[in-house]
């Protein structure tokens, strides 16, 4: 029996593929499943907006792939990919075969606003390489959209930073720094550096690094800055200053600071 699961997973994971997956999602799923829009986004459209902002009919891609992953209801065990990507299959047949919202793992919140979906027969080849795209789309999505860090000069032009970030639905991350400020160099090298730290903020803001020594801080932020290197500022996508934090952080702490202002 177990010799026989063994070899199960191995043909499992010979016959899946991201790409192939994407493929399948594109053809068979865009339509009704929009791409990609961000989480700062989509939590201003369901919990501000009632839906009214992006008028969704059915989850997103990234809504779709959190839920499976990431959220409390998410399928499998995340320390046991190859079985989870059989437990992601068998969901996905079984729910598309039979919609039940009752069977959803989508956030009761947003449930609401969702048209009744239709049932929609894959075959088990389809339903491994939807589940290996599921999977793997975070990853996929951070190599495609790598993190751009925004170094800016004296010509940087505020307008077209408002224009990118309400294109984006993302909050501004400003970041005073100077190159003579040990600080900075440690949280640069300790925090801000960290992969998983340059996903978050990846993920719902636009983060604009100014070297205060020889550039004039954005959005008449100088009037607001104390003079203290590092500091952070938040504002929303529109430019409003929403909080201000002097000082080095530690990862944990920093964390925090990028959480309460979604």
């Amino acid at each position: 029996m177990k010799f026989l699961l063994s070899f199960l997973l191995m043909i499992t994971f010979l016959n899946a593929d991201y790409n192939e997956g994407k493929e399948i999602f594109d053809n068979k799923c865009a339509s009704c499943h929009k791409g990609y829009i961000s989480f700062s986004k989509l939590k201003e459209n369901y919990f501000q907006r009632n839906n009214e902002l992006l008028n969704l009919e059915m989850p997103t891609v990234n809504m779709l792939a959190w839920a499976i992953m990431e959220s409390s209801r998410k399928i499998g065990d995340p320390s046991d990919p190859e079985m989870r990507v059989i437990e992601i299959e068998e969901y996905l047949k079984e729910y598309l075969a039979n919609p039940d919202i009752n069977n959803s793992i989508c956030d009761a919140h947003v449930l609401k606003y969702y048209k009744k979906k239709e049932p929609m027969s894959i075959s088990d080849e389809e339903a491994v390489n939807l589940a290996y795209f599921f999977m793997e789309y975070k990853e996929n999505r951070l190599k495609s959209t790598p993190q751009k860090i925004k170094v800016l000069d004296k010509k940087y032009n505020e307008k077209e930073l408002l224009k990118e970030a309400q294109e984006q639905g993302k909050h501004f991350l400003v970041y005073a720094t100077s190159q003579s400020c040990y600080f900075c160099k440690k949280m640069k090298r300790e925090v801000l550096d960290l992969e998983e730290i340059q996903e978050k903020i990846n993920d719902d803001y636009i983060f604009l690094e100014v070297d205060v020594d020889f550039v004039t801080l954005p959005f008449n932020l100088k009037k607001k800055f104390k003079g203290m290197t590092p500091t952070f500022f938040v504002l929303t996508q529109d430019g409003v200053l929403l909080n201000t934090y002097p000082g080095a952080w530690v990862k944990k702490d920093f964390i925090e600071i990028l959480k309460e202002n979604l």
